[in-house]
Order: structure tokens, then C-alpha cells, then sequence
């Protein structure tokens, strides 16, 4: 039996397209480990799959026919034109976060290096 393992196929798909982990979980509303998390799942919920599937504005229907219609029984999330400006503040604030956070993994990682040499 041949088994999709539905996390590595939607994070192929999510770097393919040109994704970061900090865009999917920006746009979910979950923290990066939870991405992270999904990606390790060998089966995902129909709900996390358009969740992503809305992110990234990828259509997960043809990966997944079993979910089909799951996955479309609502339709496509439609982002609003403009963002109030507490949304555009916060949108900021997540943006300096994960760029923070981003910055003290590449730091670990040079730091694990040189202990290393």
C-alpha cells in the first residue's frame, strides 16, 4: 500500500513555490514549531491542508483527490485590499520577531562551528 505522507508532500510543495516557514506560519496564525510539526505529520487534517492551501494560495485538491471536497468546501480565504493600521503595526511586529529569531539560529548555528573547528 502506497501511502502519501501528507507533511513532506505539502512542504516540498510550500519550498518549491518559494516559501519560507515564517511566511506558513505567519499566515496561519500558529507559531513556526507548528509548522514544523505539520510537516513531520505523515497525515494531516482536510482543515490544515486548506489552511496552508489558503497561505500560499496553492490548490491542494489535486495532491489530495480524497480530501476534495473537503479541502474546497469553503472557498478561498480572500485577503482584504488594505490593513488597518493596528494589523499593519502587528504584521511589523511579526516580521521583527521572526527576523530576531531568525538571526539567534543562524548565531547558534555559527556559534555550534566554531566549537566544533
Amino acid at each position: 500500500m502506497n501511502t502519501k505522507h501528507h507533511g513532506q508532500l505539502i512542504e516540498k510543495i510550500v519550498r518549491s513555490n518559494g516559501h519560507s516557514i515564517t511566511d506558513i506560519a505567519r499566515l496561519t496564525h500558529v507559531n513556526r514549531r507548528s509548522v514544523y510539526n505539520w510537516f513531520n505529520q505523515a497525515k494531516l487534517k482536510p482543515r490544515t491542508i486548506r489552511s496552508i492551501g489558503d497561505a500560499i494560495r496553492y490548490d491542494f485538491s489535486g495532491v489530495f483527490p480524497e480530501y476534495m471536497e473537503e479541502i474546497n468546501t469553503r472557498s478561498m480565504v480572500v485577503l482584504p485590499a488594505t490593513l488597518s493600521k493596528a494589523e499593519n503595526n502587528r504584521n511589523d511586529r511579526n516580521d521583527w520577531k521572526d527576523k530576531y529569531i531568525e538571526l539567534l539560529e543562524r548565531h547558534a548555528n555559527l556559534l555550534k562551528k566554531l566549537g566544533e573547528s
